[in-house]
């Protein structure tokens, strides 16, 4: 099994933050978003991952790659390396590796979480994991027919389809099947916005009858923005803590301060006259000073004092001293 990753993106919504560093490496309850997503997947597919090929910018540079190459080893898997330098679409990306594209695969698009339990139907061309939502007129969903099977996907549905929204993680059995399917998109320029889309090959893969089918997962997390990637950080911290894991360094240096869980707070962290908590993830070298933090997402060696903060997301090596609330702070930012 493969799990393939564009990640090229750098996610200009969740600006200042991605102007450093790429959105899949901002950490969510002390793990980079696509170090999560990797093992998360691996996790729900329970068989032996082969290879993870991470398609990236190649701005991204060689530490970058070191990183993620380690993802891979990390689930005894061979990591590879592929560069999307232009923004033209999901299948593209996906063609961009298409040396890997070969027997069954996941492909994750690098900005989601997910918590799931099932058992994957192998016996399926392919498996397109959906979430029950609220507004289905605002995503890409699926129709299905009365065996359950997907039968046609929909881009954001102005009467209504379904409520299960597609949210960016599909199974092949046979991912050169998609390869193909999506080489032909690419040689006769079927682009729609400017960009050649995976939905194009996938279409082509359902016109010539192969079978779709849908895989539900309980919990879909974006981490679009700085809002919705502080609310992950939440709600992944409280799954976390309600799987028993032990989210707090054991060198963290309290004086006069509190800890709330749930929370991950990493290695050299020092808490003085401080109230850390709930929902809150500190990085490595944090100092928190004569301040109180909750529901927040704070990266690594940050220095803040006289702080009240509460939906708060801050970046590496940040200096923050004020009577802000709701905050985003890129790297390297110096408040005082």
């Amino acid at each position: 099994m493969k799990i393939i990753v564009p990640m090229a993106g750098r996610g200009s919504r969740l600006r200042p933050h991605t102007l450093t560093v790429p959105k899949p490496l901002i950490p969510v309850a002390g793990k980079p978003i696509v170090h999560r997503l990797v093992e998360d997947i691996a996790s729900v597919l329970n068989q032996k991952i082969d290879e993870v090929a991470f398609i990236i910018h190649e701005s991204f540079g060689k530490k970058v790659e070191e990183d993620l190459i380690a993802i891979a080893q990390k689930l005894g898997a061979r990591g590879t390396i592929y560069y999307q330098n232009e923004a033209l679409g999901t299948g593209h990306a996906i063609m961009c590796a298409k040396d890997s594209l070969s027997g069954p695969a996941v492909i994750a698009y690098a900005d989601t979480l997910i918590r799931a339990d099932f058992d994957l139907d192998t016996t399926a061309d392919s498996v397109i994991w959906v979430k029950q939502v609220d507004q289905p007129e605002a995503f890409g969903v699926v129709n299905l027919n009365a065996n359950g099977e997907i039968i046609e996907l929909v881009e954001k549905p102005k009467e209504f389809v379904s409520d299960l929204a597609v949210i960016g993680i599909y199974y092949f059995k046979d991912i050169a099947v998609l390869k193909n399917e999506l080489q032909s998109v690419l040689d006769n320029n079927i682009i729609h916005g400017g960009e050649y889309q995976i939905n194009d090959g996938i279409k082509q893969m359902m016109a010539k009858g192969m079978k779709f089918v849908p895989g539900k997962v309980d919990e879909w997390m974006d981490c679009g923005n700085k809002n919705v990637t502080v609310e992950t950080n939440t709600r992944m911290l409280g799954f976390l803590h309600n799987d028993g894991e032990n989210l707090v360094s054991t060198d963290v240096k309290l004086e006069n301060a509190t800890i709330i869980p749930p929370c991950s707070i990493a290695e050299d962290v020092v808490l003085i006259n401080a109230t850390v908590g709930p929902n809150v993830s500190l990085g490595k070298g944090c100092h928190v000073i004569d301040s109180t933090i909750k529901n927040s997402l704070i990266q690594t060696h940050a220095h803040i004092k006289n702080a009240n903060l509460d939906n708060a997301m801050i970046g590496n090596h940040v200096n923050f001293d004020g009577n802000f609330t709701s905050i985003s702070i890129g790297d390297y930012s110096v408040l005082e």
